[in-house]
């Protein structure tokens, strides 16, 4: 929370300087037509093989809020960079614009448009932080988070990276997106509160060390909450098993705990034996649980391996997306008072006008997707939708099983190379119609000419 009591991810004055300078002389030349930019990812990088799109909710609850308060005006005044007017202009700003967007949950490719918002210059302008912040950071974890559940072959994952996110902010969001990309639950209380996922925990290591020994705190830890899981590797882990098989003796019937927790070792063979230990107890109902440094390629390793383990706690790789941070996302203005405008840069072009992604479908499987003009009519199902308009949202938010649910039958259309660990070269075909191609020639030739 800042110091007025105002989330940094809520404020209106989540933009960039940049962005507030271009918004001035906007206003004062009296440039104020309606444009639209687009938001799209550049490139996934060789390790992913698709994304999805995530923060769409976020970002239409922030459009329906914006508004700057008067300490954030007062701290803009303050700094002497912008006239009375303008600091007027923007006490009275709201965002009274329109959104198209693809559902929260698609599976989207490069260079294809996940949202377009349409209003006043100088209003889009100052949106583009913000916008980029949610769509690129909640669609960067929510891919990530699939990718991980996609590996655990069915297997639980919960989201343990709180502590390791970079912030609060980015913490609660990741543990929403790591839910709707399929996670069982999250450790973070206020991820829980605000949007109902379940939660989940155990014990850290400290509760153990607090004991004279280990049986100890697992007789007292069990008192408290029967059903729980003990962390069993604080300072053997074999040991740990046997201590839990010996407290099991010790309650009988009444032993209720559910799972062992390791988060250390060589998880495979501490798994397995593990494992063998607690059946020949015959404590074959209780599950084993892992976690520490795992991502993807990791627990798709001890999946192959066939290793006994029932589910995975998974942080930092989650929370941060450590093998790919960032989706190279962008937010490019595409029309200007209803006249296409494209950007010609070497490695950084883009496509003109408002556009449609055409998305074709073979017996459940995704085939191909075409990105069109906004006005074309292509075979496929068109992907953007009107979610806003007038500052408003056409729906009510999705609920976040609705989103995850996309999220399922989205995964499960995708090509199955692309939804390996590393997909390598595999790619999925993204064609451009030639309509579009067109007229992106024609804009381009016309802008080298007049040079």
């Amino acid at each position: 929370m800042t110091e007025h009591g105002r989330d940094a991810a809520d404020s209106g004055l989540f933009t960039d300087l940049y962005e507030l300078s271009m918004a001035e002389a906007y206003v004062a030349d009296a440039i104020d037509a309606d444009a639209e930019f687009e938001v799209f990812f550049r490139d996934l990088g060789p390790q992913r093989g698709y994304a999805l799109a995530g923060g769409v909710e976020t970002v239409l609850g922030w459009l329906e809020r914006f508004r700057l308060r008067r300490d954030e005006l007062d701290y803009l005044s303050s700094l002497g960079y912008f006239s009375d007017r303008f600091l007027g202009w923007l006490e009275r700003a709201r965002f009274t614009g329109d959104v198209t967007a693809v559902p929260e949950g698609t599976a989207v490719f490069p260079h294809e448009p996940l949202m377009r918002i349409r209003a006043p210059i100088a209003i889009a302008q100052l949106l583009e932080t913000r916008v980029l912040n949610a769509l690129h950071f909640e669609s960067l974890i929510t891919t990530k988070a699939a990718r991980i559940v996609d590996a655990a072959a069915g297997r639980a994952v919960v989201d343990f990276g709180a502590r390791r996110a970079h912030g609060a902010d980015a913490a609660v969001a990741a543990a929403r997106a790591a839910w709707i990309g399929g996670c069982v639950g999250t450790s973070n209380m206020v991820a829980g509160q605000r949007f109902g996922i379940p939660v989940f925990g155990t014990m850290a290591h400290s509760y153990i060390e607090a004991f004279p020994d280990e049986l100890s705190a697992f007789r007292a830890f069990a008192r408290h909450y029967p059903e729980t899981t003990l962390l069993v590797d604080t300072y053997d882990t074999l040991g740990g098993v046997r201590n839990v098989i010996r407290l099991a003796r010790e309650l009988g019937d009444a032993f209720r705990v559910q799972s062992i927790r390791i988060d250390s070792g060589d998880l495979e063979a501490l798994s397995r034996e593990a494992r063998r230990l607690l059946d020949e107890a015959d404590l074959d109902g209780v599950r084993i649980i892992v976690s520490g440094g795992l991502d993807e390629r990791r627990i798709a390793a001890l999946m192959a391996a066939e290793a006994p383990i029932d589910g995975f706690g998974v942080g930092t790789d989650l929370v941060i997306s450590r093998d790919v941070p960032t989706l190279d996302c962008a937010y490019k203005l595409v029309s200007y008072d209803d006249e296409p405008r494209l950007k010609g840069s070497t490695g950084k072009a883009t496509l003109p006008g408002p556009k449609q992604v055409f998305r074709r479908w073979d017996d459940g499987r995704m085939e191909a997707d075409t990105i069109a003009a906004a006005g074309e009519a292509l075979a496929g199902e068109p992907l953007l939708r009107p979610v806003m308009r007038a500052g408003r949202r056409l729906d009510p938010p999705s609920a976040l099983e609705s989103v995850r649910a996309r999220v399922g039958e989205q995964l499960a259309g995708l090509p199955a190379p692309l939804r390996v660990p590393d997909p390598g070269a595999s790619s999925y075909p993204v064609a451009v119609s030639e309509r579009l191609q067109a007229e992106a020639d024609r804009l381009l030739a016309q802008h080298r000419a007049a040079s």
